[in-house]
């Protein structure tokens, strides 16, 4: 799970029984993330996220959140999938959605950062981690550090 600024804000007690209600209605916990006075919890599912998932997750965080005391003022609860230009987490997700298009931000070996869009192709473990990209305009192979990602998210294709 990739860490959000909300794991600093809720203590990881919480974080751990959020995803366990996530994975008690066969979901994956994405991410927490607590912004203003907004709660948002991203779910994940094989198959995708349903509003069956979103509603189940919702009530029963409503009733955990509600046990915990949080949010002593109004907040929203939003739980949702991450969408059609989800963003990608880590070395699963490379692996998950090789052959889709993705954009994705790195720190450029020569200094500064790049953006490409392109198919992902494959991803190592080897050295840290490299995802290899080929570029949509051009073709270009990229082997990028894992390291390097800054931000990486699928494309929607038509």
């Amino acid at each position: 799970m990739m860490k959000t600024m909300a794991q600093t804000t809720i203590e990881s007690e919480l974080a751990s029984e959020i995803a366990a209600v996530a994975a008690d209605a066969g979901c994956q916990l994405l991410e927490i993330k607590l912004a203003g006075n907004t709660l948002r919890v991203v779910l994940d599912h094989p198959q995708g996220v349903t509003l069956a998932h979103c509603e189940t997750v919702s009530r029963q965080l409503s009733a955990l959140l509600d046990v915990h005391d949080f949010g002593r003022e109004r907040y929203v609860l939003e739980v949702t999938s991450p969408g059609l230009d989800r963003p990608l987490y880590g070395p699963a997700d490379y692996r998950r959605f090789r052959g889709k298009l993705a954009r994705i931000t790195y720190d450029a070996p020569a200094g500064g950062r790049r953006t490409i869009v392109g198919r992902l192709e494959d991803f190592t473990d080897e050295d840290g981690g490299r995802l290899t990209v080929i570029e949509a305009d051009g073709g270009v192979r990229h082997a990028i550090p894992l390291a390097g990602v800054v931000r990486a998210r699928l494309e929607i294709e038509l």
